[in-house]
């Protein structure tokens, strides 16, 4: 691991250098796919070499519109390669989602697969320079758009194309530094428009190196991957294994996790990665319990992409392996991925904070004001550090915003505590003025969880013209066990008067985006329907 991570300063070296000490050894397992380093690097390069050809310059844009794939990790470090900017787009976009983003990003080439030929065909491709795409076994005819679909996998295996494998794409474009610009990633647009977070090879190199040490990666490390890779946490799980030697295993089927749970016990397993829902489901509607003896080589769990409750976080110490480490981490889209880890040693004490900063992070805690408040009192948390995003692509009112001298504004309410580690409150566009007070939904969301019937609950605020805002719960119950009136009374046990929910709606699920956050437009739709 110190070998390779002394000479990353380009994402794309931690392919290239991985590939260099260790080409034979297994990279990445999809169900019958297993492709190696030296593989996977030189399809990468042919991807590399065939965008300078087509006259991709550096910082031009290359859009990935793929599932977790092999052709995605290829498209993705081949663009890079490139000195092109990889802008991995949602699966779940249509049209009206996707139209928008392109005319933004004016992308230079489009790499996707025949799942998604329907909906770049639905979608205005009339982009000033873009005349072709690569599209995954193609099934569609592309003549009639204007533009040249070609095969990826023949471009992967052609021997027409001129260029040299033993040249390294990069070679061609020595200006290419860490400082430059190389991804524009999404953020989910749950509660607003989609911006897009621009990180160089500097912000995503030093956070990759900060998580892997966190994480104490490992070249025997297998990790398991269910998070997209458009979202910045599955990029991650990606960008760290590649960066000391790992294995990843790609599992698009958490619909069903108890295939996920299965595999996980066959392949070795020895790191698992997901964010508060991914959890619940794996306790509540897979086997996971029942698989305890047989993941013995699960070494570590992790969570992060938002608040889990303490009793998520209790049955999960209970149902996992003895010997597996659970990892608390914190972060966001704008700090590259992440910014915080709580160490397993202190899961069961510090069970409610999200840790401290990691190596190249600093937080702070601003009141309104701006002002730099005193340990244990409660304020924004700000972050700094070498992984913190250059700002929004084309959107300089919203980079003011959340960018200023003292770092990136996280919109997230928070403290620290005497040892350091610091605790999230609340978010404070979550807070909810209902007759005159303020509420924090996260607090009434962890009551309803403490009843120890419900999966997941969602609390939000619905106007009302008497009181400014009423709460209503949304609430997925474990196999229908629910009683309201148990739930109504162990929150008023919990909660004043002011804070109860004037309404629980039974959902058999939360409205999730891609990532698997909860979609809290989607869940308003549903609470006011």
């Amino acid at each position: 691991m110190d070998y390779i991570e002394q000479n990353h300063t380009l994402i794309h070296h931690f392919l290239e250098q991985s590939a260099e000490a260790y080409p034979d050894k297994i990279a990445l397992i999809q169900e019958d796919v297993r492709a190696t380093y030296a593989e996977i690097n030189t399809k990468a390069n042919q991807i590399a070499h065939w965008l300078i050809n087509q006259g991709v310059q550096s910082g031009d844009r290359v859009v990935l519109l793929l599932e977790n794939s092999l052709e995605y990790v290829i498209g993705y470090y081949g663009a890079l390669k490139a000195s092109a900017v990889v802008a991995p787009l949602s699966t779940d976009l249509k049209p009206d989602g996707l139209n928008p983003l392109l005319a933004e990003l004016e992308p230079k080439a489009i790499i996707s697969s025949s799942r998604f030929e329907r909906l770049l065909k639905a979608t205005d491709l009339s982009i000033p320079g873009l005349d072709r795409i690569v599209i995954s076994k193609p099934k569609l005819a592309w003549d009639s758009m204007g533009l040249k679909a070609l095969s990826f996998e023949e471009l992967v295996t052609s021997n027409s194309v001129d260029f040299t494998l033993n040249l390294a794409p990069c070679a061609l474009r020595p200006a290419l530094c860490a400082l430059h610009l190389a991804s524009i990633i999404y953020t989910s647009g749950s509660t607003g428009k989609p911006k897009g977070v621009m990180l160089s090879h500097r912000n995503i190199v030093s956070n990759t190196h900060s998580i892997s040490q966190s994480l104490q990666l490992e070249s025997r490390d297998i990790q398991m991957i269910v998070l997209p890779f458009f979202y910045v946490m599955g990029k991650s799980l990606l960008n760290t294994n590649f960066a000391v030697g790992g294995t990843v295993v790609l599992n698009n089927k958490f619909a069903y996790p108890a295939t996920v749970v299965k595999q996980m016990s066959e392949e070795r397993v020895t790191g698992f990665s997901g964010v508060p829902s991914t959890y619940a489901y794996l306790l509540h509607r897979s086997p996971l319990k029942d698989y305890r003896d047989k993941l013995d080589s699960l070494r570590y769990c992790s969570q992060a992409g938002g608040h889990m409750s303490r009793n998520v976080k209790e049955d999960l110490r209970k149902v996992l392996p003895e010997h597996t480490q659970i990892y608390i981490m914190y972060g966001a889209t704008e700090a590259s991925a992440r910014l915080t880890c709580l160490e397993p040693e202190r899961f069961l004490d510090k069970m409610e904070s999200i840790g401290k900063p990691i190596p190249g992070v600093t937080l702070q805690i601003f009141d309104n004001s701006g002002n730099a408040v005193s340990m244990g009192k409660t304020g924004e948390i700000v972050a700094s550090g070498s992984n913190i995003m250059q700002g929004y692509w084309k959107d300089k009112e919203s980079t003011k915003k959340v960018l200023d001298r003292h770092g990136y504004h996280t919109g997230d309410l928070g403290y620290e505590d005497e040892g350091g580690y610091f605790f999230v409150i609340g978010r404070s566009d979550n807070l909810i003025k209902v007759g005159g007070h303020r509420i924090n939904t996260q607090e009434v969301e962890d009551a309803l969880m403490e009843t120890d019937r419900i999966v997941e609950t969602v609390v939000l605020g619905i106007p009302d013209p008497l009181l400014g805002y009423r709460l209503v719960a949304l609430v997925c119950t474990k196999n229908g066990d629910y009683d309201e009136k148990e739930t109504l009374s162990h929150c008023a046990s919990r909660l004043p008067k002011y804070k109860m929910p004037s309404e629980i709606k039974l959902v058999r699920t939360l409205p999730k985006s891609s990532s698997g956050k909860i979609d809290r437009n989607k869940c308003l739709q549903i609470a006011t329907g």
